[in-house]
């Protein structure tokens, strides 16, 4: 506890490396608080000095606390192949409104294997004709791969865009059978 009787925020976070390259996840008390794709150092630097920011505490290196064990365990069991979907507690707090609520309908209402339109999403959340403002949510999206903004695709039929690359989010797609495995 600080001076004034209040819990610090703790900020804990670890690189693991998968089949998408580096993912850095970082965990607070609440839960899984962000997942950073292509974890080099210097991204991940740079996601670090942006999480201090935004969360007012320096993250610690802490690959074996208890706040990131769970999480490291089920990431990769994901990209092993052993497990479909992840049951994590969230930090919901980087992201907020419109995007927090499309993204909290995703983890909930599409499990893998499946995809879903952005305008479908925007009907789920009672904006019809927000197809392109569920797009800025899932580009916004803190925690991806856990929330799987990889899942949602155009309704015509396009992949759509990806904030980790589009190999990134076809690779993701081929692991959960919504595509074939490239052939080379």
């Amino acid at each position: 506890m600080d001076s004034n009787g209040k819990y610090e925020q703790q900020v804990v976070w670890a690189v693991v490396p998968t089949d998408i390259g580096p993912l850095m996840l970082a965990a607070t008390r609440e839960g899984l608080v962000n997942v950073v794709f292509h974890a080099t150092d210097a991204v991940r630097d740079k996601a670090l000095d942006r999480l201090a920011s935004r969360l007012g505490t320096a993250p610690v290196e802490a690959p074996g606390s208890p706040l990131l064990a769970e999480a490291i365990r089920q990431v990769e069991a994901y990209f092993a192949g052993r497990r479909r979907d992840f049951e994590l507690p969230l930090d919901w707090s980087l992201i907020s409104g419109f995007n927090r609520e499309v993204l909290r309908e995703l983890a909930s209402g599409v499990p893998c294997g499946t995809v879903v339109g952005y305008g479908e999403l925007a009907g789920r959340v009672g904006q019809p004709g927000a197809a392109q403002a569920v797009g800025v949510a899932m580009g916004s999206n803190p925690l991806p791969v856990v929330v799987p903004c990889h899942r949602v695709v155009e309704s015509g039929g396009g992949i759509g865009g990806f904030g980790g690359g589009l190999e990134t989010k076809r690779q993701l797609l081929a692991l959960e059978g919504v595509l074939p495995e490239p052939l080379f």
